[in-house]
């Protein structure tokens, strides 16, 4: 049986990589390692959005139960993971060292509120651009991932008609085994691309929901803070 001639089994994944040219394999290559990368950025978002909504529920849920912030803020301890708890104690160092100086004053007050809102903005900003982290890698796979397929196709396909030149034959069966390799280039470009896209649009969605989720907690910050302040006056 000739080792060369075209039968089912030469169109599976296998026999398509193995025969592909060394440009095709490169690309085919690539574009798995792509894929894996940005599978690795997915399931680590998923888990870590997961983690962040569930200690910030079991967080906002401590805060409202009515007890002392003093004591919320003591319990999350000295160097808290998460956003929430870190902008309650920054939002309490302020506040405490202002009335470690004394009585605040009407303009002291505006001013404190000031500097409370800055650093519940700078914890905001820090955590914003870590939860958007790996967001990128998933906009470049998505991105690129199709047009290096198509690259693979491309050259699979000037591959396809150079073997017709040398041959000699347009027969389907010459040509069919490198237009294959190429198409199955397009492929995994298109595997990897879509879950990515998908992904870089749901995280970044679940990315701003959590930015602004922080940021109503820091309007409630600022509000419990104005409340002390009228009640002291």
């Amino acid at each position: 049986m000739d080792p060369n001639a075209v039968s089912p089994e030469s169109f599976n994944a296998v026999n398509l990589f193995l025969r592909a040219d060394w440009v095709v394999k490169l690309v085919m290559i690539g574009l798995a390692l792509a894929s894996l990368w940005s599978w690795t950025v997915i399931l680590d978002k998923l888990f870590r959005f997961a983690a962040l909504n569930r200690e910030a529920n079991r967080f906002e849920d401590a805060v409202a139960s009515g007890r002392s912030l003093e004591d919320i803020a003591a319990e999350a301890g000295e160097r808290p993971r998460h956003a929430l708890p870190r902008m309650l104690q920054g939002a309490l160092k302020e506040w405490r060292d202002a009335r470690g100086k004394g009585s605040v004053a009407e303009g002291q007050a505006a001013f404190l509120i000031q500097r409370i809102d800055r650093v519940l903005d700078t914890i905001i900003a820090r955590e914003s651009q870590r939860i958007e982290e790996g967001l990128g890698t998933l906009a470049i796979v998505a991105t690129a991932s199709p047009f290096v397929g198509l690259f693979g196709t491309v050259w699979g396909i000037m591959h396809a008609f150079q073997a017709i030149a040398l041959q000699k034959n347009t027969s389907l069966a010459v040509v069919a085994p490198s237009i294959a390799e190429a198409l199955f280039a397009t492929a995994i470009g298109l595997v990897a691309a879509i879950p990515a896209y998908i992904a870089f649009n749901a995280f970044s969605t679940k990315a701003g929901k959590f930015a602004a989720r922080l940021e109503g907690f820091a309007d409630d910050l600022s509000t419990a803070i104005q409340r002390r302040l009228a009640e002291r006056v």
